[in-house]
C-alpha cells in the first residue's frame, strides 16, 4: 500500500485518484494515518461486507429472541447451569453427529 502525507496528497490529487484506482492509498498527517483513498469497486466491497455483517447480527438477534420466547423456565435454568466444558463437549458431540451423517 502506498502512503502519502496529506501535503503530498493535496499537491498531487490527480495522481492520488489514479493510484487509488489500482490500490488503496494511506494518507498521513503528522506521521499518523488519517485517511485511506480507495476505488469505487473496493468501496462497494466494503459496503457489501458491512451489509453482510449487519444482516448476520440481525439474524443472530432474531434467533436469540426466538430462543428466549420458546424455552421454558426449566430449560432456561438448565442452560444457565451449563459450564464452559459442558458447552464444548456438546459442540463436539454435535459435530461428531454431523460427521457421521445423523
Amino acid at each position: 500500500m502506498i502512503t502519502l502525507t496529506s501535503a503530498e496528497a493535496q499537491n498531487n490529487f490527480g495522481k492520488l485518484l489514479d493510484t487509488a484506482q489500482r490500490e488503496p492509498v494511506a494518507i498521513t498527517r503528522h506521521g499518523r494515518t488519517a485517511a485511506y483513498m480507495i476505488s469505487q469497486r473496493e468501496m462497494d466491497d466494503v459496503e457489501a461486507a458491512r451489509e453482510r455483517r449487519r444482516q448476520a447480527v440481525a439474524d443472530l438477534e432474531a434467533w436469540r429472541e426466538q430462543v428466549r420466547k420458546s424455552r421454558t423456565p426449566e430449560q432456561a435454568a438448565a442452560a444457565a447451569a451449563l459450564t464452559d466444558e459442558d458447552v464444548v463437549r456438546m459442540v463436539h458431540e454435535a459435530r461428531d453427529e454431523i460427521a457421521r451423517g445423523l
